[in-house]
């Protein structure tokens, strides 16, 4: 297996990620077609690519408002990145600068009170003081919660674009971007080609923006994060691998969730830290929409593991050269190469 965290390198200038996104379906599409060649188009046309009896699995998660901007007593300013609420009124966050915050520590975020019950490096669990719970708090106050590689401040247009048109069920703190290209028109395109639109929903955190710093692969943790598969999108699932359909899956947020469940891992809802690079066999998708993703993250390492690492690392080289955007807000990709097709596990359980 092809492990070490240095194949995973390559040079991506910093003006090729993305750091305001194109209308929603007018991004690029990047084809790696079922023979590994590659074809260049718009993803206004992907309902060409599904015909009848196929199903499409999105991430129907909603991005909450999860960054908070505070003072400290002092007049420092905190920054406050929600990670997980721990009860109504208590919430885990990072918190930067975190060195500063001592458990008992107030911090002001407009005329809201936290206080600091703990802290472990950047990690520090946080109480309201007031009345409000915490999704109240992030929705009075919170920010989209840009990826730290956008380096700008929130606007609003993004209130929206960073955000899918199939959102439903708030908890991610970041967006399931393979989806922000699709628009209504685009889904009911693929409806019309006979296709079954089937969600999960995992709730994207923290750990998506994490760089893997093992030097392999094998030696990194990905956070925990909270899916749930509906009994019908599972059913679908089955129904198209029985009578030999495909199954798009949507984003590796999608991918994740649906592997987790077809390796037994997990129920139809509950807690995965699954991290999947090459080596790993797929049971769910038979291709792949996603974005094209940063050097040494772990969605580069899944999909590596769907394609093969030295095919996808190609297709990057040959989209820099074709001026493709990368990054949450760059261009789409679409896989249908997909390496070692094992046995299909699902029909087993």
């Amino acid at each position: 297996m092809e492990t070490s965290l240095s194949l995973y390198d390559f040079a991506l200038p910093p003006e090729r990620i993305a750091q305001y996104p194109s209308q929603r379906g007018r991004s690029r599409l990047f084809v790696i077609q079922r023979d590994g060649s590659f074809l260049h188009g718009s993803f206004s046309d992907i309902p060409d690519y599904f015909e009848p009896g196929d199903v499409l699995i999105v991430n129907d998660t909603r991005v909450l408002r999860a960054r908070l901007l505070g003072k400290t007593p002092s007049g420092g300013r905190v920054e406050i990145l929600f990670t997980k609420a721990n009860e109504a009124k208590r919430f885990r966050a990072i918190v930067r600068p975190g060195k500063r915050f001592k458990p008992g520590t107030r911090i002001a975020v407009e005329d809201e009170v936290l206080v600091v019950l703990s802290r472990d490096g950047r990690l520090a669990e946080l109480e309201i003081e007031s009345g409000n719970d915490v999704i109240m708090l992030l929705e009075k106050h919170g920010r989209v919660p840009l990826p730290p590689y956008i380096k700008r401040p929130p606007e609003p247009d993004d209130e929206k674009r960073y955000q899918t048109v199939f959102a439903r069920e708030p908890g991610s703190v970041a967006a399931p971007t393979a989806g922000l290209h699709f628009t209504e028109e685009i889904l009911e395109g693929i409806r019309a080609k006979g296709t079954k639109i089937a969600n999960i929903t995992l709730h994207v955190g923290p750990g998506t923006f994490n760089p893997i710093e093992a030097l392999d692969l094998k030696e990194h943790n990905m956070e925990a994060e909270y899916y749930t598969i509906p009994k019908e999108t599972a059913e679908a699932i089955r129904e198209a691998k029985s009578k030999g359909r495909r199954v798009f899956v949507c984003g590796t947020s999608s991918a994740r969730a649906t592997e987790t469940w077809a390796m037994g891992r997990g129920p139809l809802a509950g807690w995965t830290d699954l991290f999947i690079y090459p080596g790993h066999e797929f049971s769910v998708p038979s291709a792949l929409i996603t974005n094209l993703h940063l050097p040494k993250s772990t969605p580069l390492a899944l999909v590596a593991a769907f394609c093969g690492r030295e095919l996808i690392l190609e297709a990057y080289k040959e989209a820099l050269k074709m001026g493709y955007m990368f990054g949450s807000y760059g261009d789409a990709m679409l896989v249908l190469y997909r390496v070692a097709p094992g046995e299909n596990r699902l029909l087993e359980f």
